[in-house]
């Protein structure tokens, strides 16, 4: 119970829908400064003179209240998107599409996993598109609230991708098969996105 208090002091109750409510209110402006740190440390992007040359995508916030199974706030969660409905095919992207799981061979897995007694366990990759390498050149705005002062006509060129970037899941399943790929994993024949180690 006084943990519950204690973490209540520390989190906001309104989900605000603008930047301009967040930066009133310093929970939710932790909650976008750590958002930004997990940028920094996964080397999503560098700051670079804009570019006369390419579109520059707009950035936007989005702002949720977590909450545990009692329907109590437990954390104010910030997320930066790139406006991805204006990037523009052969000039942001060359390609967008990635494979989904079958749902047959979902089925097929937990149909083995309960006839060989296994336990299924699933996992949460934090920020896994923000581990996703982009190919391409594209440059986002510097986000609301974030501008440095002392480079005002500068934006960010991406080197990993962000969320609503059209190419984000194909680069994240690019970087996932690298990585099972080189742990002994082997690739399904029938679906690409079921990995094996035997």
């Amino acid at each position: 119970m006084v943990g519950l208090l204690g973490q209540t002091c520390f989190i906001s109750k309104d989900e605000p829908k603008d930047v301009k409510a967040t930066l009133l209110d310093e929970h939710w402006i932790n909650a976008m400064q750590e958002e930004l740190v997990q940028f920094e440390k996964n080397e999503v992007w560098e700051l670079v003179p804009r570019p006369d040359d390419h579109n520059v995508i707009g950035t936007k916030w989005i702002f949720k209240n977590k909450f545990d199974e009692y329907e109590n706030i437990t954390r104010n969660k910030a997320r930066l998107v790139v406006q991805g409905h204006t990037q523009i095919e052969g000039v942001d992207l060359d390609e967008n599409f990635f494979p989904v799981a079958r749902l047959e061979a979902i089925r097929l897995l937990i149909c083995l996993a309960c006839l060989l007694k296994f336990k299924p366990y699933q996992m949460d990759v934090k920020s896994a598109f923000l581990n996703g390498i982009v190919q391409e050149e594209v440059y986002v705005e510097q986000p609301k609230g974030f501008v440095d002062p002392s480079n005002l006509g500068h934006v960010y060129r991406l080197k990993k991708a962000l969320y609503g970037l059209k190419q984000a899941p194909r680069a994240w399943y690019e970087r996932l098969t690298i990585f099972l790929l080189k742990n002994e994993y082997t690739r399904g024949r029938v679906d690409n996105t079921l990995f094996i180690k035997k």
